[in-house]
């Protein structure tokens, strides 16, 4: 097993939860710049870390000023009732495709183990410009009707031309492990951050799962800042190269 846990703040579970939001950058950074600004809203913890041989060998520094080694970031958001929101983002990803999978199962092997119920992807789409469509796509027949009862909109019909990368396999692989797997999915124009469609995702999760998250009206300053993050002037366009020849959007 190449996934190394490094359990953080006292931890060493996921502390009971039940449902599991994950994204990296991708169209519009969306799913991305949706989850940094939920976490530091909702004052997330962080609880663990996830160590990989395939990240891309970058070293950076993190919140505390630290040398940090490529990694996942597993944070826990309080929610009512005394239950917890599991949350997984992350800078990159294995570029090779079989480490992707590799990466893929060995997470959703963990999150079977800590008995997730759900594993919900935030990603973006690119569509037309007039495009405001916020939807969720499960991996499976008897969790779409679970998410048609909760109000859910539900597609059948999209992403028309698949999905790749490592967030496309967690939310389709998720049945193999007994886990309600499913992308949730705002359309953009994807040629730069787009800041309501991030704020729009999270408002349609919070109805959908009925989660009672503070989303702060300064979210969307927030957002802005994380999408700055994300997208440096000076960083190249790694999406752009790894899906130039394909149909399937990078998710």
């Amino acid at each position: 097993m190449s996934l190394l846990i490094e359990w953080r703040n006292g931890n060493d579970s996921l502390l009971g939860a039940r449902i599991c939001l994950f994204s990296l950058p991708g169209v519009g950074n969306i799913g991305k710049a949706a989850l940094d600004a939920l976490n530091s809203t909702n004052d997330a913890i962080e609880i663990a870390r996830l160590h990989h041989t395939a990240l891309p060998p970058l070293a950076v520094l993190d919140e505390d000023g630290l040398l940090s080694p490529p990694h996942l970031s597993v944070r826990a958001i309080e929610m009512k009732g005394d239950n917890w929101l599991i949350t997984i983002t992350g800078s990159s990803q294995p570029l090779e495709p079989n480490n992707q999978g590799l990466m893929a199962r060995e997470i959703l092997q963990l999150l079977k183990e800590h008995q997730i119920d759900d594993l919900v992807v935030l990603a973006g789409m690119v569509d037309d410009a007039l495009s405001k469509e916020i939807f969720i796509v499960p991996s499976s027949s008897s969790y779409r009707v679970d998410l048609e009862s909760r109000g859910a909109t539900v597609r059948r019909d999209e992403p028309s031309s698949g999905a790749i990368g490592m967030a496309a396999l967690l939310s389709s692989l998720g049945p193999v492990y007994g886990i309600n797997s499913a992308c949730a999915i705002a359309t953009t124009i994807g040629t730069s951050g787009d800041i309501t469609a991030s704020q729009n995702l999270l408002l349609s999760l919070d109805k959908w799962f009925n989660l009672g998250l503070v989303i702060p009206d300064d979210a969307n300053q927030k957002l802005i800042e994380k999408l700055k993050d994300l997208s440096p002037e000076s960083k190249d366009d790694l999406v752009s190269e790894l899906t130039k020849s394909h149909d399937a959007f990078y998710m």
